[in-house]
């Protein structure tokens, strides 16, 4: 950005940028991106920086992770992928939900972040969490094996996101679910700027021309949309 940030905003406004599934090489970009490509793409290489952005006391007041958690629905010996897991903000606490019979895979495309997340697994005795280095079009989860998908502040970085969303299905349980939380298309103290964001009714609709439905709109957070979604 061309003005400077306090501290303070700018681990907020890093946090939008979270999560740093299917964002490549930072050189990378499309020429001309389609209307279902990435709004946004970054280097997450530096792990050090990030961590100190992304896990940033203060965004737990309007991230609330428990009460996401909480309204997920999850069950002991659950597989939940935390699909663009950046940092490991959110493995805590999905770890605790799934508990020791369950297994959380971290998921993300910067090798930096995954190695930083084994590291994270190990000292917080997380021993369900596995990270997973995933390729910018391919989420490398096991075929029908995964109970939910949460991607949180990461579905605007995706490239053709149609496509993905319809290969994403196949690591889905026959009762699988997916949750996706982004920041609301709109003005707000947090977040990246409007044009970097996804409308609420955009990821609807490319999630319903994927093959899902919409079963879930939770209102527990000021910032953003939080939709479920199961395929058709």
């Amino acid at each position: 950005m061309s003005r400077s940030l306090s501290p303070a905003r700018g681990a907020l406004v890093a946090s939008s940028l979270l999560l740093t599934l299917l964002l490549g090489c930072p050189a990378a970009h499309r020429e001309h991106a389609g209307p279902h490509d990435a709004t946004a793409r970054h280097s997450f290489a530096d792990v050090e920086h990030w961590s100190a952005m992304f896990d940033d006391p203060s965004r737990d007041a309007w991230q609330k992770p428990r009460d996401v958690v909480r309204a997920l629905q999850l069950s002991p010996g659950m597989c939940v992928a935390d699909l663009g897991a950046g940092t490991g903000y959110f493995s805590r606490h999905l770890s605790e939900a799934v508990g020791d019979t369950g297994s959380v895979l971290a998921v993300d495309t910067e090798p930096n972040l995954v190695v930083h997340l084994r590291h994270r697994a190990e000292q917080e005795g997380l021993r369900n969490v596995v990270p997973i280095l995933a390729s910018p079009d391919n989420p490398r989860l096991p075929a029908g094996g995964v109970d939910l998908v949460l991607i949180v502040d990461t579905v605007h970085h995706i490239d053709d996101r149609i496509t993905y969303l319809q290969q994403l299905r196949r690591g889905l349980t026959p009762t699988g679910r997916v949750a996706v939380i982004d920041f609301k298309k709109e003005d707000l103290p947090v977040g990246p700027p409007p044009e970097h964001k996804l409308a609420r009714e955009l990821v609807v609709q490319e999630f319903q021309a994927a093959g899902y439905t919409l079963v879930g709109d939770v209102d527990v957070l000021p910032y953003q949309y939080f939709l479920i979604f199961r395929p058709q």
